[in-house]
């Protein structure tokens, strides 16, 4: 988790996602990239669907978004005492700097750039999206989930005070979790904590929460399990329960094992989670 990238919109959860990506941060010696995410010109709403005009975004407004959402990281990194990155690229001396943080400005807007600039970084820190005003996009949370091939570390809406120290797997023997759970090592040899538990009617055909449990162990991680019967719950309502009493402050799942239109139509634990979840998440597809 040494590189992170961290999207810059304008939302409510933002506070958490700088805190998330800071903890992270402080926890790996991790460089922190800030980039301006805002929508591409070619973006527009309609607002006389009879006449069919359009508004299209103002250019110079898009600067002045763009330049405030730089003073938002900057400003919140300072506070927190991260010391700006040197120029130049990461040699031994830079990795030892410990936690610091860059802005990249010359970021053009639209989603499609930051699918393809993650695939640069570790882990990607988006805020968790949600329907209510002011809420993280969707858009955004899925662009970097299925674009980028790396994690997301989803931040809650509230900033978590802990990070990583009391782990929660969310598995369903799918290839998905599998790849969330590679791309949580770091984590997971770091952990004090961590459990595995599965639900009876939540997992697809693979290998077991007490199997995954025991190849942890042949990695040196200590884990314990937990696979819980069917009952009137969802998957989605056991996990989360769960990590409370574990005291879960970071929770690993596989997201969209189901597809996303049956997840739509029907529900799904990932749909749950990302809906409900107040604990930090790392997430891949």
């Amino acid at each position: 988790m040494k590189t992170l990238l961290v999207p810059v919109a304008s939302h409510d959860a933002l506070p958490s996602v700088f805190e998330t990506a800071i903890l992270t941060a402080r926890r790996f010696g991790s460089l922190i990239e800030g980039v301006s995410l805002r929508p591409a010109l070619a973006e527009y709403v309609p607002v006389d669907m009879v006449g069919g005009m359009t508004w299209l975004r103002d250019e110079e407004a898009d600067k002045v978004e763009a330049e405030r959402a730089g003073r938002q990281f900057i400003d919140f990194m300072t506070r927190a005492g991260l010391p700006l990155a040197a120029e130049g690229p990461c040699n031994p001396e830079a990795l030892a700097a410990g936690p610091r943080y860059r802005w990249r400005a010359d970021v053009p807007a639209g989603d499609g750039f930051l699918g393809q600039h993650a695939r640069l970084f570790t882990a990607t820190v988006v805020g968790r999206p949600g329907t209510e005003d002011g809420a993280p996009r969707m858009t955004t949370f899925e662009t970097a989930l299925f674009e980028s091939g790396r994690p997301i570390l989803l931040a809650p809406p509230i900033a978590p005070a802990t990070l990583g120290e009391a782990i929660l797997i969310a598995w369903n023997g799918s290839t998905e979790t599998a790849r969330a759970v590679a791309f949580a090592m770091p984590f997971l040899r770091q952990a004090k904590r961590i459990r595995v538990i599965s639900v009876e009617g939540g997992t697809v055909p693979g290998p077991t929460a007490e199997e995954l449990a025991r190849a942890l162990a042949c990695e040196g991680i200590g884990a314990d399990f937990r696979a819980h019967s069917a009952g009137r719950r969802t998957p989605g309502e056991v996990y989360l329960a769960e990590a409370e009493t574990f005291g879960c402050d970071l929770l690993i799942k596989g997201a969209y094992t189901q597809s996303r239109l049956r997840q739509m139509i029907f529900g799904g634990p990932t749909s749950h989670l990302l809906a409900h979840a107040a604990i930090p998440m790392l997430m891949a597809h």
